[in-house]
């Protein structure tokens, strides 16, 4: 199935509410037990020293979850939604124990603010937003070093509209008309296995793996990136 691109940026308020209110639990405890996993992290204790950059945080679900499980990091979340990053702050706002552990920053990507390295790179459905994906390559190879560690989860492309059809009705069968709508046309944007190996080889990052998870993710994960350092 052909690719269609979706908006980059979920910048209407009402859409970013219906995707905050969401409930997206079970999912995002698998993403922290991902993280959790990398080398650079596994064992770390509190975290105290360590950065972690979450790239296209929305309204910070991940974030918050990375800095609850290491309260001595440095977490930042990273996207270009200001819709997103008002609900995000708000979250932060009204934890108390946040405001020590974790900030927000609006940045369109590409963005040469973006300073490594990091301790850590995360992603959680950013790349299927991006029309080119070279644009989130380049900014990991920003926040990369010898030591970081990445792990990104996306969603991947069905074979076909009937395919399609079925992921959104299992997935998405109870939810609002808007979160089933924006979840057919995240569907239609992502990326398959092969296509992602593709732009890895481009951007030298080639070593890293990529593999399938369940019936509508793939993730991407490594560690050591041969990234070009910011000053």
């Amino acid at each position: 199935m052909e690719r269609i691109c979706e908006p980059e940026l979920m910048d209407e308020p009402l859409q970013a509410e219906a995707y905050a209110a969401a409930d997206f639990s079970g999912g995002d405890q698998a993403v922290l037990e991902r993280i959790e996993a990398l080398p650079g992290l596994r064992g770390s204790g509190d975290g105290e020293g360590l950065s972690v950059v979450d790239l296209g945080c929305g309204p910070g679900n991940i974030t918050f979850l990375v800095a609850r499980r290491w309260p001595g990091a440095r977490v930042l979340g990273i996207d270009g939604s200001a819709a997103m990053l008002a609900i995000a702050e708000r979250r932060r706002l009204a934890d108390p124990a946040a405001h020590r552990y974790v900030r927000f920053q609006r940045l369109v990507l590409p963005s040469p603010q973006l300073v490594g390295p990091c301790s850590a790179v995360v992603s959680n459905s950013l790349l299927h937003h991006l029309h080119d994906p070279g644009v989130f390559w380049g900014a990991v190879k920003q926040l990369a070093g010898p030591d970081t560690g990445l792990y990104v989860r996306d969603l991947r492309r069905p074979a076909n509209a009937a395919d399609l059809e079925a992921l959104v009705a299992r997935h998405t069968g109870a939810a609002p008309e808007v979160l089933r709508r924006d979840y057919a046309h995240s569907l239609r944007a992502a990326f398959t296995p092969a296509e992602v190996r593709e732009q890895l080889d481009s951007a030298g990052l080639g070593g890293l793996q990529v593999r399938e998870v369940d019936d509508r993710y793939l993730e991407i994960q490594g560690h050591g990136l041969p990234g070009r350092l910011a000053p």
